[in-house]
């Protein structure tokens, strides 16, 4: 199950109290006061681990409490500090406080770490009060309480290209097709119900992550479809590739059906509006080359596309131009190597 939202409260462990006592040695006839400290108390760590790829683990569980520090001891010895408690949650996860939502951390690469919420000091043992005036102290400090947070995760996947489209734009075959990702595929709209990430391997050194984000329709900024629930997720990406179905079998128009696509990313968010967009054509393999060359240029015109912004021709169904479409992914999100070919001819 997919889950990219949860609630929990954090707590941190208290600090122990120090301790009241005296030394009684045979040969020390006077003694004095001999209390440890109380021991520190454990903090909340968060830290992203990429071998786990949802929140799933927080719905059930909602408090989280790391432990407390050890009351001091006799013979002037610390308690033991209470251990950390170390929450693992997904890269890209984004912590916000509940109260305040304010955002506290955002856990994207792999490995972060963070201390959410502190552990409480220890108290002072009766050592510590010893004075001229007050040589057999009979108090210590108590612990100081650790720190408590209720907190609001929200997960936003990471990947390179998100693929967005209508529902059946073909983009779960696509994702099939062009990496190890086994993505639910049927002929009715909404298959896929959560997103999909998939790692395409160019060659042996070039690798890129896809996110395949469930359809979107009309209204999906303000919540209709699943649009609203995972557009959040296309954010993370460093582009877009946007798949048009070229032969609909609704009898829509490709261009449109575009436009509304784009318009729906721009209301939720302009700065997603503005990420790199590659146009890919799928299901060109139900088109003969006539109708496929009227079909295309006709899109082109409508949406007034140049010569920078070449249309890739693919049918996700049959591999047709998915090779293509990496190359361009790759070239996309680093402009400044032309060709991976290039590069190892210069080597």
């Amino acid at each position: 199950m997919f889950i990219d939202e949860a609630e929990i409260t954090v707590q941190a462990g208290n600090g122990g109290p120090g301790c009241v006592s005296f030394r009684r040695e045979k040969y020390i006839p006077k003694g004095g006061p001999a209390g440890g400290d109380g021991g520190r108390g454990g903090d909340v760590v968060m830290v992203a681990d990429e071998n786990i790829n949802t929140l799933f683990d927080f719905s059930g569980q909602h408090h989280w409490n790391a432990q407390s520090g050890e009351p001091g001891r006799g013979k002037q010895q610390y308690g033991l500090t209470g251990q950390d408690l170390i929450i693992r949650v997904p890269p890209g996860t984004l912590v916000y406080d509940h109260a305040t939502h304010e955002l506290v951390v955002d856990l994207s690469p792999n490995g972060a770490k963070f201390v959410i919420a502190k552990g409480g000091k220890g108290g002072f043992g009766n050592e510590h009060y010893k004075s001229p005036t007050n040589q057999a102290p009979k108090s210590a400090g108590p612990g100081e309480p650790g720190e408590r947070r209720r907190l609001k995760l929200e997960l936003k996947l990471i990947a390179d290209i998100g693929i967005v489209g209508l529902p059946n734009a073909g983009k779960s075959t696509l994702l099939s097709a062009i990496s190890d990702a086994k993505p639910k595929i049927a002929n009715y709209p909404f298959t896929t119900l959560a997103p999909q990430l998939g790692i395409a391997a160019l060659d042996g050194q070039r690798r890129l992550v896809f996110a395949d984000i469930p359809g979107l329709i009309e209204g999906a900024a303000e919540g209709a479809g699943l649009g609203h629930e995972f557009l959040r997720h296309v954010e993370r990406t460093k582009a877009i590739v946007h798949l048009v179905d070229i032969a609909p079998n609704d009898g829509s128009d490709p261009a449109e059906n575009y436009r509304m696509i784009r318009g729906e990313l721009a209301k939720y968010s302009l700065v997603l509006a503005e990420k790199p967009e590659i146009i890919a054509l799928n299901k060109v393999d139900l088109l003969d080359a006539e109708e496929l060359a009227e079909r295309a240029g006709a899109f082109s015109r409508t949406l007034k596309l140049g010569h920078s912004e070449p249309l890739v021709m693919l049918s996700a169904a049959t591999g047709q131009g998915t090779r293509e479409l990496l190359e361009r992914a790759w070239t996309t999100l680093r402009p400044k190597v032309e060709s991976w070919k290039a590069v190892e001819g210069t080597a």
